[in-house]
């Protein structure tokens, strides 16, 4: 009898630190709004940025609509998840106020 085995996806990135929101980008934003455009340097649920941020799903949902409304996030389906990710005008803040 033989055994096969999958890793865990992601668990290589299990212990990695979350990257900073710069602080004068969280001082234009605020610092939910700022975290938030942080941890999408890769697309992702509503239900990942909670966990990752450690704020409420409700807080993350209002964030992000405030985000896309302003031009800084952009979401698409993705199967039966919404993920969502920065849009190049995004990028360009974070970069500028590093």
């Amino acid at each position: 009898m033989s055994q096969l085995a999958y890793p865990v996806r992601g668990l290589g990135t299990l212990w990695e630190c979350p990257p900073a929101a710069p602080d004068a980008l969280g001082a234009v934003l605020g610092r939910g709004r700022a975290r938030l455009l942080a941890e999408l340097d890769a697309p992702r649920s509503t239900t990942e940025l909670a966990r990752r941020t450690g704020l409420s799903l409700a807080g993350v949902s209002q964030h992000l609509t405030t985000l896309r409304a302003a031009g800084l996030v952009v979401t698409h389906r993705a199967g039966r998840s919404l993920l969502s990710s920065r849009t190049p005008v995004a990028e360009a803040l974070l970069t500028a106020s590093v």
